[in-house]
C-alpha cells in the first residue's frame, strides 16, 4: 500500500507545477478575485462566515482559499508538499488567512489538534483512497458536534465510461465495485491539460455510491441529504458537451446519467 501512496504522490508533485501554470485552474483568475468554488459547492454548504472549515485534498488550495475570501476560518490538508508549499505561498502573497498542512488522510487527527464546524472535499478525490473506513474516520474526529460534512464528487457510475478520445457514447469499461488491486494508470496528459513530460504512473480505487454512505453512517454521521446530478463541472468524458450554463452534459439523453452527487452528513 505505501507502494502505491508514494507513486501517487510523486504524481501530484509532478503535476503540481503544471497546473499552477494551466488555465484549467486559472490562478491569474484567482489573484483577480474569482472565486473557483462551483455554484453548487456554494449554495449547498451556503454561508461561513465567522466558522472554521477544514478542506480535505485540496491540492493547492484555490477552493481554500475562496472559502476564506468568504469569511471562513480555513484549514487545507493534502499529502502532496509541493501542494501544500504553493497552496501556503499563495495565501501569504493574497494575505488571505490560512492554513495548509501536509498529511495523509488516514492520519489527519494527528496532525491537527482541532475540530470544524464545516468538513468539505469535492471533485475528484475519493479514488485515490485506497479504502473509505480512515476517511470517515477521519471526517467523524474532526468534526464538531454541532457541525456538518459536505462532499461534492464525481458519482461512481460515471467512473465505469471508457474515458478515452473518441468515445461517442457512455460505455461501461471500468469496474464499479473495488477490486483486490488498485487500477493502474500511465498518463501523459495532466485532465487540467499540460503534457507531463513521460509518462506517469498513478493508481485509483474505485468506491460505490454504498461504499461512501455507509462508511459515513457506520463512522457515527447521520446522512442529511443525497442529491445527484446529470451535469459535470468539467468535460470528464469525450462525449460530454457543455451547455450555455457552463455544466457539461450527455447530449443524447441530458437527464439520463448521473454524473455528479452531493452528500451533506451530520453529528
Amino acid at each position: 500500500m505505501d507502494e502505491y501512496l508514494n507513486t501517487n504522490r510523486d504524481h501530484w508533485d509532478k503535476l503540481t507545477p503544471l497546473h499552477r501554470e494551466s488555465e484549467f485552474y486559472d490562478i491569474e483568475g484567482f489573484r483577480s478575485g474569482k472565486c473557483m468554488l462551483e455554484s453548487v459547492d456554494v449554495a449547498e454548504v451556503g454561508a461561513v462566515t465567522g466558522k472554521s472549515l477544514l478542506h480535505l485534498q485540496c491540492h493547492f488550495g484555490l477552493d481554500t482559499l475562496s472559502w476564506a475570501r468568504r469569511g471562513a476560518n480555513v484549514v487545507g490538508v493534502d499529502f502532496s508538499q509541493k501542494a501544500i508549499e504553493l497552496a501556503q505561498s499563495l495565501a501569504t502573497e493574497l494575505n488571505l488567512p490560512a492554513r495548509f498542512v501536509c498529511s495523509e488522510i488516514a492520519k489527519v487527527r494527528d496532525s491537527l489538534q482541532e475540530q470544524f464546524d464545516i468538513i468539505y472535499t469535492s471533485g475528484g478525490v475519493l479514488t485515490w483512497l485506497p479504502e473509505l473506513k480512515s476517511w470517515a474516520g477521519a471526517i467523524a474526529g474532526c468534526l464538531k458536534p454541532t457541525g456538518f460534512f459536505y462532499l461534492r464528487e464525481f458519482h461512481p457510475t460515471a467512473y465505469t465510461y471508457d474515458d478515452r478520445e473518441g468515445v461517442t457514447q457512455p460505455v461501461a469499461h471500468f469496474p464499479y465495485f473495488p477490486q483486490s488491486t488498485p487500477l493502474r494508470f500511465e498518463e501523459e496528459w495532466s485532465y487540467a491539460g499540460p503534457h507531463l513530460g513521460e509518462k506517469s504512473v498513478n493508481y485509483e480505487w474505485p468506491h460505490p455510491l454504498s461504499e461512501i454512505i455507509n462508511s459515513l453512517l457506520e463512522a457515527g454521521l447521520r446522512l442529511e441529504y443525497l442529491h445527484e446530478f446529470p451535469y459535470s463541472t468539467y468535460q470528464s468524458h469525450p462525449f460530454l458537451v457543455q451547455g450555455d450554463d457552463g455544466l457539461w452534459r450527455y447530449p443524447a439523453k441530458p437527464d439520463s446519467l448521473p454524473l455528479m452527487f452531493s452528500i451533506k452528513a451530520i453529528r
